[in-house]
């Protein structure tokens, strides 16, 4: 079977926006294995003990991270055979896991949801983990950014919903990113909102501006979330595995989460234009 590469179309939009949605990337089975997980670990008193992260923002906001070793169900997400070729692509090797974060939040009633007049995007907080001038390059004509994520809805998400908010283009400009903030805020013309149904996966490098958007539906959102890196960068502080757990894993999900290939790194060149196929 040939393995999932981005079409000529998608990486085609990654390059140009910044970002590419794909459709159905994971079964109902996947979603539903991923949010029972997740709902699971947000009632655990113990979850700490289990080396997981967990802030509530709000009653209405829960962060959790360092999720791998907790189900089965979240590392095959974080180690997904049908995404990893995918982010390899972008990044432009072999690649670790820098992160696994999942959010579950909902409309906060103390909040107003009205827009400012003449607008139609709340974003909650624009910002970025990378820089066109730090951590992205190009090769053979193909952008690569060496910190990349994957954002999986596990909900459906409207326009209502909370979808995650985009500057397209930002990815690729040496605009200081106050001013391109700035610029989408006074004309959110500029602002794309993605609208997703459950199992997509958004595809992104953390060079673009990106954020969460407010939530006026009564609708429950709940958000998986993948960081990665080449294997010589170091994982995200409080994403740590432990020993124990590495030594339960295959030989191919131990190199992605541990980046134990550290630099010996398996550089992926792009293919030649016009064969990149998705299978």
């Amino acid at each position: 079977m040939a393995e999932p590469r981005l079409t000529l179309a998608q990486r085609f939009q990654f390059d140009s926006l910044g970002y590419v949605l794909l459709k159905g990337a994971l079964t109902a089975n996947e979603v539903e294995l991923c949010k029972a997980a997740l709902y699971r670990m947000k009632h655990d008193p113990e979850v700490e003990s289990k080396g997981v992260y967990r802030r509530a923002k709000t009653q209405h906001h829960v962060l959790m991270g360092n999720l791998v070793a907790y189900d089965s169900a979240l590392l095959g997400y974080a180690t997904h055979p049908n995404l990893i070729p995918l982010v390899e692509d972008v990044v432009g090797g072999s690649v670790r896991l820098e992160e696994s974060e999942a959010i579950i939040n909902s409309r906060n009633p103390d909040e107003s949801d009205d827009l400012p007049r003449g607008k139609r995007v709340h974003p909650t907080g624009f910002h970025r983990g990378a820089t066109a001038t730090w951590g992205c390059y190009y090769e053979q004509e193909r952008f690569h950014c060496v910190f990349v994520k994957t954002l999986a809805y596990l909900t459906d998400v409207g326009p209502d919903d909370g979808g995650t908010a985009v500057i397209p283009g930002s990815h690729r400009m040496n605009w200081p990113k106050e001013d391109m903030i700035a610029a989408s805020v006074e004309n959110d013309d500029l602002i794309h909102q993605v609208e997703a149904s459950a199992g997509d996966v958004l595809l992104f490098p953390e060079s673009l501006i990106h954020s969460t958007t407010r939530i006026k539906s009564d609708r429950e959102r709940v958000i998986l979330v993948s960081g990665y890196t080449p294997p010589m960068l170091r994982e995200w502080p409080g994403n740590e595995v432990s020993p124990e757990f590495l030594e339960t894993l295959s030989e191919g999900s131990r190199a992605i989460v541990s980046g134990s290939e550290s630099w010996h790194w398996k550089r992926r060149l792009p293919a030649p234009p016009g064969t990149s196929q998705r299978s």
